[in-house]
């Protein structure tokens, strides 16, 4: 592959991953009737991703700030910072074993786009580790909350990229196919 299509470079995936895109829009998503149960569920998921790096990232301003007191920051650090890395790597254990597997024979014509997907992974265990670097600096004291921001700003942007592709390559699928045997 391509180093355009390297997450910490790409800005989308290419157009021709991104065929199922045009019978099913975004915009048509909840409305669809295969919305409901798995795709609901997953779309949840990384919304809750995605708040967790809008708190913590709130959290570090606030603090640099001097609107939350660094103890506060270092106790929902803990338990948000935790909970997302856990959650997101056990999210994309689970999307690696079983779902890009069952997904890709559904449509074969993606293949290419789970195999993205999948680098993408991989990518993000090295930015998790880093990510939680600078969380335990800020936690044992090393790491100053403006850089912690920093980091989460950085981590936000790739993890975004990341997730609005799957999202746009998976969701389509499902939505056309149903959630059988997907569960």
């Amino acid at each position: 592959m391509t180093d355009d299509l390297d997450l910490l470079s790409r800005e989308g995936l290419p157009e021709a991953l991104r065929i199922l895109l045009a019978d099913y829009p975004r915009t048509g998503w909840q409305a669809h009737p295969n919305f409901a149960g798995l795709v609901e569920f997953w779309l949840d998921r990384h919304m809750m991703f995605r708040r967790l790096c809008d708190a913590l990232r709130s959290d570090a301003e606030q603090a640099v700030d001097g609107r939350l007191d660094p103890q506060a920051m270092q106790g929902r650090l803990s338990r948000y910072g935790g909970m997302l890395v856990q959650q997101l790597h056990g999210h994309h254990q689970i999307e690696d074993m079983h779902y890009f597997p069952v997904l890709v024979k559904r449509e074969a014509r993606l293949e290419r786009g789970f195999e993205i997907l999948d680098r993408d992974h991989h990518a993000l265990d090295g930015l998790l580790e880093r990510f939680t670097r600078s969380a335990n600096g800020v936690l044992q004291g090393r790491t100053e909350a403006g850089a912690f921001r920093e980091e989460v700003l950085s981590f936000e942007r790739f993890l975004n990229r990341h997730l609005e592709d799957e999202e746009e390559l998976i969701v389509p699928v499902i939505l056309r196919d149903g959630a059988e045997g997907l569960h």
